[in-house]
């Protein structure tokens, strides 16, 4: 996904918007809606980040609000206020939610994970990044094996092996600066790596890039 440059929070409480609030005072370009069906349109007027919250919203069966599913194919969506062990994480990520915000974190990892999201990153669990993995391999019924590709045997959509590393270090649950740190290049290059992947694989970020994987991936390197 690309960088985000404002921060849209739905909010339909009569309470002020404390986390709107925070990100706003450390000059975060943020806009508060009430009205759900206000969103789309604003969505075709700016390159922006949607946060739903969790509480107080009708829920789904995974404890994602309804609003996600209505919304998720207009803008990118994270969800906040949420409460642990009320929602399903490897859910929300399959249906492509960008990240995830619990009520009781601190104000630092607030700011991260805001951070992060406005970079066009995702925001989750390590733990529920690497069973959403797994749950896409099984679901496919096949064993993706990441092997150095044989020089007979084209790479997929023209990916170079260094492209095939970086995707099985982020398979793992491993973020750019670690991919950085392993393959001893710097965070900028992985990133234009990432970037490069996206785009040959036509994945917005690395969810659908875990899905077109588990599709393609495994025909051309097994």
């Amino acid at each position: 996904m690309e960088q985000v440059k404002e921060l849209l929070f739905l909010h339909q409480s009569d309470e002020p918007c404390y986390l709107a609030a925070l990100a706003e005072s450390f000059g975060i370009t943020v806009t508060v809606i009430n009205d759900p069906s206000e969103i789309p349109e604003f969505a075709n007027n700016h390159q922006a980040l949607c946060l739903i919250p969790q509480k107080g919203m009708q829920l789904d069966q995974d404890g994602i609000p309804i609003e996600a599913h209505k919304l998720i194919n207009e803008l990118p969506i994270a969800l906040y206020q949420a409460e642990r062990n009320t929602i399903s994480e490897s859910a929300a990520i399959l249906l492509g939610v960008q990240g995830l915000l619990y009520s009781d974190i601190s104000m630092d990892l607030i700011m991260s994970s805001l951070t992060k999201l406005l970079k066009g990153e995702l925001w989750f669990d390590r733990q529920s990044l690497s069973e959403t993995v797994r749950m896409l391999i099984k679901s496919s019924d096949r064993i993706i094996t990441f092997n150095q590709p044989n020089k007979h045997v084209p790479l997929p959509r023209n990916l170079t092996s260094r492209e095939i590393t970086i995707i099985k270090l982020a398979f793992n649950g491993a973020r750019n600066k670690e991919i950085a740190e392993k393959l001893q290049i710097s965070e900028h290059t992985v990133k234009a790596h990432i970037s490069s992947i996206f785009r040959k694989t036509n994945s917005r970020n690395r969810v659908e890039l875990m899905r077109w994987a588990s599709v393609n991936l495994v025909k051309q390197m097994a």
